[in-house]
């Protein structure tokens, strides 16, 4: 495996995998790697003739300069994890290298950035869409994988590649979870041992409401579920929702789509937390 840092190197060990018709495949990361991001880098490997994950902390996706400072930087252990599931390239560039100068390109992805993670995280999918453009112009690769917890991220990163007309396969993989039930993210790293206790109730409210969705109205589902999650006294809900899978619009009725989910965001104290489940 190797660790490059600049465009003009990772380009040319592209254009010579490209010479010998290796298929590439991509896994875009911000770091502080778990298991769930394993995952994706595994079916790259099996999927792909070469693999490169970016390790990338971008701070243009990031509306609290707070959550930026305190994100998790850990390249070394990154790349000890990425050896040992035969990764080819590690890409971790500086700011310096992805913006020369300011990215002051404007997205405009209408109805699916207005909600959810739009409405609280304002700027946020506009910073996800300029790293993500820029990666995927810099490594063009075939295939790019993507977890399925960042689920309304995931539906606007398809609407990117549809604008810009970008070939490139968008592969969703499953929520990767504890084994406990809580979805694996970076930031559980921040939790203190009460927080992460209490964060299991995120998941177990979410699949208590799969087993019990037809039973509801799709509003009284949606307050039973915040209330659950809110008894616990380290959370409090920022939103929870109930939506059309593909539009990621508010459903009244669950006749109103036929791919209904449901999106949270909770604090752990600090901590933001996201997760999603399918009532399909």
């Amino acid at each position: 495996m190797q660790l490059i840092h600049t465009i003009v190197d990772l380009q040319k060990e592209l254009l010579r995998n490209r010479a010998q018709q290796k298929a590439i495949g991509f896994v875009p990361t911000m770091g502080a790697l778990h298991q769930g991001h394993l995952e994706l880098v595994k079916r790259s490997v099996a999927e792909n003739g070469v693999s490169i994950v970016s390790i990338f902390v971008n701070p243009t996706q990031f509306n609290d300069k707070n959550d930026l400072l305190k994100y998790p930087r850990t390249l070394d252990v990154d790349c000890h994890l990425l050896q040992t599931i035969d990764c080819d390239y590690v890409f971790a560039p500086s700011v310096e290298e992805i913006y020369p100068e300011p990215d002051e390109r404007q997205f405009e992805f209408g109805a699916l950035a207005n909600v959810m993670e739009g409405q609280f995280r304002p700027g946020h999918f506009n910073g996800v869409a300029q790293i993500v453009s820029r990666l995927f112009d810099i490594v063009k690769p075939d295939k790019a994988y993507f977890g399925e917890k960042d689920f309304q991220q995931l539906a606007i990163i398809r609407e990117l590649v549809k604008q810009l007309n970008l070939n490139v396969q968008i592969v969703a993989c499953p929520i990767v979870r504890e084994k406990e039930g809580l979805a694996l993210s970076s930031r559980n790293a921040r939790l203190t041992e009460n927080q992460r206790k209490e964060a299991l109730l995120i998941s177990k409210t979410l699949f208590e409401s799969k087993k019990r969705w037809k039973e509801f109205p799709v509003q009284a589902l949606k307050q039973w579920v915040i209330h659950e999650i809110n008894a616990a006294s380290e959370l409090q809900t920022e939103y929870f929702d109930i939506v059309d899978g593909f539009t990621l619009q508010s459903i009244e009725n669950w006749e109103d789509t036929e791919y209904p989910v449901g999106c949270a965001a909770v604090f752990a104290g600090e901590v933001r937390l996201i997760d999603n489940i399918s009532y399909l």
